[in-house]
């Protein structure tokens, strides 16, 4: 069976499965509480429990998950499953690659830390003016797609205020992207900008960044370089030379 229940701020949707799960548990408890929940918030959090009790699914409750999934593939910010069942967390963590949102698995000990999990920030971008056109942008952390979301209006507004600007790109604190959709938002925000830059330097501390110089030259016409960490100044005077 599934029993849906709710967090006291009724900010992560929580379900809890034992027993078997069937198909008429998807159809009749946790889909329409799922509709209900995506309307009224558009992106929620999700937390599924699966405990000692639980004794897996019919095939028509598994047609029925992965109908879920597409149906709402865009519905779900954040997700947490709290389970000891190995081939659970086993599947989850197969698939969370394919996700669009950060996904984690936590053991039945660790509800309260899966619930953390999914209220905490994971990351965050901050940005500010160097002046003659330059945008300093940081990334922090691990970032999902609500962190674009949240500077995305900021970002336009300096674009707008400048014909034309340089971007100077600081990974030095950045840990990766959560989910495909983090990925997504940001090569859309490149690709909707990048005809108004002039050129671009990306500061890291990681081997794996080194590489978004060559990415980035796929994506971007206007000179992009990379520079080590302990280089950041000589970054900026390259943007700010003419």
């Amino acid at each position: 069976m599934i029993e849906v229940t709710s967090s006291p701020d009724d900010t992560v949707f929580e379900f809890r499965a034992s027993g078997t799960v069937t198909e008429a548990d998807y159809r009749d408890v946790l889909v329409p509480a799922l509709d209900s929940a995506i309307e009224a918030r558009e992106h929620i959090r999700l937390l599924g429990r699966f405990g000692a009790d639980f004794d897996g699914y019919t095939a028509g409750a598994m047609f029925e998950d992965g109908r879920l999934g597409l149906k709402h593939w865009r519905g779900f910010e954040r997700a947490a499953i709290v389970t000891d069942t190995h081939w659970i967390s086993a599947a989850v963590k197969a698939f969370s690659v394919f996700m669009p949102c950060p996904v984690a698995t936590f053991s039945l000990g660790e509800e309260d830390d899966a619930r953390r999990w999914l209220r905490e920030s994971l990351g965050s971008i901050h940005h500010s003016d160097l002046g003659q056109g330059v945008l300093h942008v940081r990334l922090l952390g691990q970032l999902d797609g609500a962190a674009y979301a949240d500077v995305t209006e900021d970002l336009n507004a300096f674009i707008r205020g400048h014909d034309r600007f340089r971007l100077l790109l600081d990974l030095r604190e950045f840990d990766g992207w959560q989910g495909l959709g983090a990925l997504a938002a940001h090569f859309t925000l490149v690709r909707d900008h990048q005809s108004l830059l002039d050129r671009a330097a990306i500061v890291g501390d990681k081997a794996w960044q080194a590489l978004a110089e060559r990415i980035g030259r796929q994506f971007i016409k206007a000179p992009v370089r990379y520079f080590p960490a302990d280089d950041f100044e000589q970054a900026r005077a390259w943007l700010l030379a003419d």
